[in-house]
């Protein structure tokens, strides 16, 4: 009777762990949290940590995937709807953004990503690769359809999706880090809508023109 629980207690261990170090992390930094204060939070002992990562390394991008990968992989299908405008995927898509980053722990990860990766430049490389990539990539291709599609004026959409996707990044790093002394940061709602407003329709193409609008 006893082996169901204690199997049940295996298999959540390693979100047990996950959600220990997260807490940790964002509130040490990595280079100043151990597995010490991981498994104490968690309840475990150190060698328990262990069992399931090899390193501080590996359970930190653990963290982030369990944060970030379900938001990618949403992302990720909102730009391959091919059942609505370019616009209407474009909004859907930063809408899902915004929400990932501002009403989840990815926001206070990125802050601690950008604090932390020039001394640990392998974990910014493997955020760089497995998630920024990934966004970047669905953003252009919503961008290049919509130019393809005539909706959006020709735009080079590599450029187009880094000045899509940085207000964003930029205010979730102003808050993080600068939200109590900023006292004319705009309310994340606002700022969302009155950037998706502005990069929308500085997109859209007007008819009757050509490249420029």
């Amino acid at each position: 009777m006893k082996c169901p629980f204690r199997c049940r207690r295996k298999d959540a261990r390693p979100g047990e762990l996950i959600s220990a170090a997260l807490e940790v992390f964002v509130e040490k930094g990595f280079a100043a949290a151990r597995l010490d204060d991981v498994a104490a939070k968690a309840g475990v002992s150190k060698g328990t940590v262990y069992l399931y990562f090899e390193s501080k390394e590996a359970l930190f991008k653990a963290v982030i995937e369990a944060g970030a990968m379900s938001a990618v992989e949403a992302l990720e299908q909102v730009a391959a709807d091919g059942g609505s405008s370019a616009s209407e995927r474009l909004r859907r898509f930063m809408a899902t953004c915004w929400q990932t980053m501002n009403e989840t722990p990815l926001g206070d990860l990125l802050k601690l990503l950008v604090a932390e990766s020039q001394n640990f430049p392998e974990i910014g490389r493997w955020f760089d690769t497995t998630i920024v990539r990934r966004v970047q990539n669905a953003t252009r291709a919503i961008i290049a359809a919509g130019v393809a599609e005539g909706e959006f004026r020709p735009v080079p959409a590599d450029t187009a999706a880094d000045i899509v996707f940085a207000p964003f990044f930029a205010h979730i790093i102003w808050q993080r880090a600068f939200g109590a002394v900023m006292i004319d940061l705009p309310p994340p709602e606002r700022f969302f809508a009155d950037t998706l407003d502005v990069l929308v329709h500085g997109l859209l193409r007007v008819p009757g023109t050509g490249a420029q609008s």
